[in-house]
């Protein structure tokens, strides 16, 4: 199986890339390589590579810049999504596409399932979930994965942050009253390819098992990382930011439970592990 992953070199796609590299015939793309937002350049590049399987990762995820940047936001997100789902179609290939917890405005006092009816509170969720009807709309062979609160070896995310912080700082504040699910890019890359071997197409939540606020999340990488720092639990009013955050984004994997496909593990579980490789991997 030919399997085209493009946004390979962020934080989720060079996990895909290096889970799927082992078994199957992979073509990975960058942003030099293809600009998912002109439509005759993402057609052309697909056609070329022929996948059976075609995998976006590529996004603009920064919350904040898309509340300044809307129309790269909208171009990107949304028309450069439709544009891989049409190219997709036109060659006959599964898709999947991955959107973002923050489809949903944080109302719900419990985890939302796929069927909860999503109202973003910023330009970002709004260009993903446009992104998500248009994905729909143009190839029906497609796997929509709603992912939350990502880290891992590459890229920007809060596990790097704030073991970057501890090293400058003796006091750090964290806000206590955001409650979502820390997700290991490498377990979504596993949950992906357990997906693309089936042809169960739809919408699914896929993030860890659990839940926790931001500050709860850093308490947890500091013991387990065994790094002495002093946090400071503190509200979303003190730490202000142009785009605004859902209270609670805690994600059900409802539908990949109902089609027993669910292999995504306990949140401390995979934080565990990926501090592990860390301080094995400084150890060579």
């Amino acid at each position: 199986m030919r399997v085209l992953v493009i946004g390979a070199a962020g934080q989720l796609g060079s996990e895909v890339s290096s889970r799927l590299a082992q078994d199957f015939d992979l073509i990975s793309a960058t942003r030099v390589d293809l600009d998912i937002a002109d439509l005759e350049a993402a057609r052309r590049f697909v056609q070329k590579a022929k996948p059976d399987v075609v995998i976006n990762v590529a996004a603009y995820t920064d919350v904040d810049g898309c509340e300044t940047n809307e129309e790269r936001a909208f171009r990107v997100n949304a028309v450069g999504a439709r544009n891989v789902a049409m190219s997709s179609h036109d060659a006959g290939a599964k898709l999947v596409h991955i959107s973002t917890d923050y489809v949903f405005d944080g109302k719900k006092e419990i985890s939302y399932v796929e069927h909860d009816s999503p109202n973003p509170l910023n330009v970002y969720g709004w260009s993903k979930l446009v992104g998500e009807q248009m994905v729909k709309e143009q190839n029906p062979r497609a796997f929509i994965l709603r992912v939350a609160w990502l880290y891992g070896s590459r890229g920007k995310n809060f596990v790097n942050t704030m073991l970057s912080l501890a090293k400058e700082r003796d006091e750090l504040k964290v806000v206590d009253n955001q409650r979502g699910t820390p997700t290991f890019a490498g377990d979504v890359a596993r949950q992906i390819e357990r997906l693309i071997r089936t042809d169960r197409y739809g919408l699914y939540h896929c993030t860890s098992q659990g839940s926790c606020t931001w500050y709860e999340f850093a308490q947890e990488i500091f013991r387990l990382a065994s790094v002495p720092v002093c946090l400071v639990p503190v509200s979303t009013a003190e730490f202000p930011r142009p785009a605004r955050r859902p209270a609670n984004s805690v994600l059900d994997n409802f539908m990949l439970r109902v089609e027993g496909l669910d292999i995504m593990p306990e949140w401390r579980e995979s934080l565990a592990g990926f501090l592990s490789g860390i301080a094995q991997r400084r150890e060579m």
